[in-house]
């Protein structure tokens, strides 16, 4: 078996870590006032089973009921949850390729076939997709929208005629849906209204700055929720004080979403910078850009250079991967010493 392999996680602070996808603003002031409330008293019992106030405010946030709502330690105990609920060792788990590659790793933890759907050489889905699932009787699609690591958006509607011909469950991975341009007016909630087999992941890892909290949900009709969180969720996964920090995060939403928005014009200006030096990348929603090395350049070498500059960015070694750099966006500070460094690197 071969595990996931995480990016590096540098001790030194004066490493600019543009490899992992974090927020770089700190989270919303209430999330650290709650933390400083936490007394040692508080952590004597056991936490809420299910943490109920953040499924209730959560709820409110969405426009669903608190029963559709599973809180879960990371959205990667999410997908976890999913595969070990819903998908036999003798049932099919799609996924696109390239994409998250926990995927396939958490498929062969769970004993299921595993199907890798290649994206088109534009890096959209095939057109035949819906065939595609119906022929290879797929149980359970997983879609990470925006995409990673292209950071592409599928619309909603096309998310809506995909599941009503899809007799599996399609899974959403938003974990960068927090960054995406609100002006595209992007809204998948209504899909776990209208169908019975769309279940989103959401994060507080990207959009609130909590990657080091490791608090995650999952937004699904009770027909997918339910078996979930009264059959095979470990009991107490989420601990006292996520919850109350992970219920902060949300009250503190208009705050976080100024980081987004943030993050959202330094994605432009770094895609216009990198364009100056000779780098396309693709239009992203999220918050990293898949930039294209030039074929005169070793891609593996220039990531190597800008490492031992102190710019930590992210170097797939597979097919279709192996000639670009995922790169994260970070503060402006962050961008502009990558692009210093990747001028003085070029030239």
């Amino acid at each position: 078996m071969q595990g996931y392999t995480p990016g590096e996680q540098p001790d030194s602070p004066e490493i600019v870590k543009l490899n992992t996808n974090e927020n770089p603003y700190p989270p919303p002031t209430a999330v650290i006032e709650a933390l400083r409330a936490i007394e040692g008293a508080d952590l004597r019992r056991y936490p809420s089973p299910l943490a109920d106030d953040f499924r209730t405010l959560a709820g409110l946030i969405h426009g669903v009921d608190p029963e559709s709502i599973l809180a879960v330690n990371g959205g990667d105990e999410l997908l976890r949850l999913l595969l070990t609920t819903f998908v036999e060792p003798s049932e099919t788990l799609a996924v696109m390729q390239p994409s998250y590659s926990l995927y396939p790793v958490l498929a062969e933890v769970a004993g299921c076939k595993l199907l890798e759907i290649p994206l088109n050489g534009a890096w959209e889905m095939p057109d035949d997709m819906p065939a595609i699932l119906r022929e290879q009787a797929v149980k359970m699609l997983i879609l990470v929208n925006p995409h990673a690591p292209t950071g592409g958006l599928l619309p909603a509607d096309y998310l809506r005629g995909l599941a009503r011909e899809f007799k599996g469950i399609l899974v959403l991975d938003e974990a960068y849906a927090d960054f995406i341009d609100p002006e595209l007016a992007y809204d998948s909630i209504p899909l776990v209204c209208e169908l019975g087999n769309v279940l989103i992941l959401r994060t507080l890892s990207k959009g609130y700055s909590l990657a080091g909290l490791r608090f995650g949900y999952g937004i699904g009709p009770t027909g997918l929720i339910h078996p979930m969180a009264t059959k095979t969720r470990d009991s107490y996964n989420t601990d006292h004080i996520s919850q109350k920090l992970a219920r902060a995060a949300l009250e503190s939403r208009d705050e976080a979403a100024k980081t987004w928005e943030r993050v959202r014009r330094s994605r432009e200006w770094l895609r216009g910078e990198l364009a100056g030096l000779g780098i396309d990348t693709l239009p992203s929603q999220s918050n990293f850009l898949l930039a294209e090395i030039s074929a005169a350049i070793d891609t593996a070498d220039l990531y190597l250079a800008l490492k031992e500059r102190g710019v930590l960015v992210r170097h797939f070694d597979q097919p279709r991967l192996d000639n670009r750099l995922r790169i994260t966006v970070g503060s402006e500070t962050d961008n502009e010493i990558l692009i210093e460094k990747l001028r003085d690197i070029l030239q």
